[in-house]
């Protein structure tokens, strides 16, 4: 190959790789952030009353809304939520990104929360404790928003929702995670699952011999995950923790969901997630 044609061929390798890099870029800042997945799976629990087989339980995690999360895509999500008719809904956790004006807009977004038939019901993560998951005094102030929109949220207590034990724990950064409290006194024979932010939290002592699902969220499926790949940061100790189905000891089963939301407005191979369960008997 001449100089010429050296040179030639590539400046047309540089234009293609600039091209894809430009193409890429693109989707996984304005794509893939917005692309959510409805997943939708079955959720099998041990004596799960007759009267839930089958009805239909909605996770929706990380949804962070503030400054970086658009609003109009929340509210898409729960439209589609809604149109679901869901029996049951559960939040688990970072509801919003903290700026000075965030108790305002989580009650104007929250109103149009989605609402379970059932029971719609949450749970605080790290973020929702303010700059470095330090104020409980946010939390606190948060609360009475999301009540607002129909949300009762679970501060280490148990719901009793149709005979299933529904068990929310507070957030583990936020040094709110007292298991023991909502553990220590339920019927052990009685149907159960927990919601939990951090699915490390599964590693912790405290769970009182619980078998059973543990829902979580907090790591948004590492969202940049290459192709084949773990993603490269994930803000979990256990590296397994990063979305999906998981095994935690042989007693305890994680589900992550990936989340709706974002931090920073980039994912890529990761897509937002809503996790539609179906509830049947085992």
């Amino acid at each position: 190959m001449s100089g010429v044609g050296r040179r030639t061929f590539l400046k047309r390798g540089l234009a293609v790789a600039g091209g894809v890099a430009a193409a890429t870029g693109f989707y996984t800042w304005e794509i893939e952030p917005h692309w959510v997945e409805f997943v939708e799976r079955a959720l099998p629990i041990a004596g799960l009353p007759r009267g839930l087989i089958g009805r239909r339980l909605v996770q929706l995690t990380d949804l962070h809304v503030g400054q970086r999360v658009d609003d109009d895509y929340i509210l898409s999500v729960f439209a589609r939520v809604r149109a679901l008719e869901p029996d049951i809904v559960v939040f688990t956790g970072d509801f919003t990104s903290y700026h000075r004006g965030i108790v305002e807009q989580a009650r104007r977004i929250y109103a149009h929360a989605p609402q379970g038939r059932l029971a719609t019901l949450g749970i605080f993560g790290n973020h929702d404790y303010g700059p470095g998951w330090r104020y409980p005094a946010f939390a606190a102030a948060l609360l009475p928003a999301l009540e607002a929109g129909g949300i009762r949220v679970l501060r280490n207590e148990t719901a009793d929702v149709a005979g299933l034990d529904i068990v929310g724990l507070d957030d583990w950064w936020a040094e709110q995670f007292r298991p023991e409290a909502a553990l220590a006194y339920r019927d052990a024979k009685k149907p159960a699952m927990v919601l939990s932010h951090n699915p490390d939290t599964a590693d912790l002592p405290g769970w009182m011999g619980y078998e059973g699902w543990i829902l979580s969220g907090h790591t948004h499926g590492g969202q940049c995950k290459p192709p084949f790949l773990p993603p490269p940061l994930i803000p979990v100790l256990n590296k397994r923790y990063t979305s999906g189905e998981i095994d935690v000891d042989g007693r305890k089963r994680l589900y992550i969901g990936r989340g709706v939301g974002h931090n920073l407005k980039v994912r890529f191979n990761a897509r937002p997630e809503v996790t539609v369960f179906e509830l049947y008997r085992t």
